[in-house]
């Protein structure tokens, strides 16, 4: 059997739009109504059976919304294989904010960074602010997928979290069906080694 293939993934989002208690639901079917808000980033794996019997593991780093600890945030996307950008639907500045994410993801990101769009609390939909047409038109343009999710209620949790999982694999893919490894005549890896050192001098002298 192949190993498990490792991605990270990086949660972004505004502080109280549930991106901690959205992880929480996805890796341990647990949901808090009084979550304490993140400080600096929580880390948490989780495993997802892709088709074809894939297995992926994503390692999880859920940042931090809070405006004090937002410039960490390049710590934690960067080399990023994907980010889940979460907003409040009751809150139309949260979703604002996931434009300023993407811009910045697209700046200083791994140019092959998949995301994913999560509207959270869609269990309060009385109460939406964002509509899902406007989010998903949103979505198509920076052709990330969207998600309406609920936490509480675990609606389109699983969901999310399947479709971050089934891209990132799809880049690896695509990246190492470009770039494939080259092979030894006895079968074996050849591995290039490349180093920074300045290339040294030719001794005039020698004979």
């Amino acid at each position: 059997m192949d190993s498990v293939k490792e991605f990270k993934i990086v949660t972004l989002g505004e502080g109280r739009v549930g991106k901690t208690s959205l992880t929480l639901k996805f890796a341990r079917n647990e949901f808090h109504d009084n979550e304490i808000s993140t400080v600096q980033a929580n880390f948490i794996q989780k495993d997802v059976q892709l088709d074809g019997g894939v297995l992926v593991r994503l390692n999880i780093w859920d940042t931090a919304g809070q405006e004090r600890f937002r410039a960490l945030a390049p710590n934690y996307y960067r080399q990023a294989n994907g980010a889940v950008i979460a907003y409040d639907i009751t809150d139309a500045g949260s979703f604002n904010r996931v434009k300023a994410w993407v811009k910045e993801l697209q700046s200083q990101a791994d140019k092959d960074i998949s995301i994913v769009l999560a509207g959270n609390k869609c269990d309060r939909e009385s109460e939406r602010q964002i509509t899902s047409q406007e989010a998903i038109e949103y979505s198509n343009s920076i052709n990330a997928a969207h998600f309406n999710t609920s936490a509480k209620s675990g609606k389109g949790v699983q969901e999310l979290y399947a479709e971050i999982a089934k891209r990132v694999y799809a880049v690896h893919q695509k990246n190492l069906k470009a770039n494939p490894p080259t092979t030894n005549s006895r079968g074996g890896r050849r591995v290039k080694i490349t180093t920074n050192e300045p290339e040294k001098p030719k001794n005039k002298n020698c004979c």
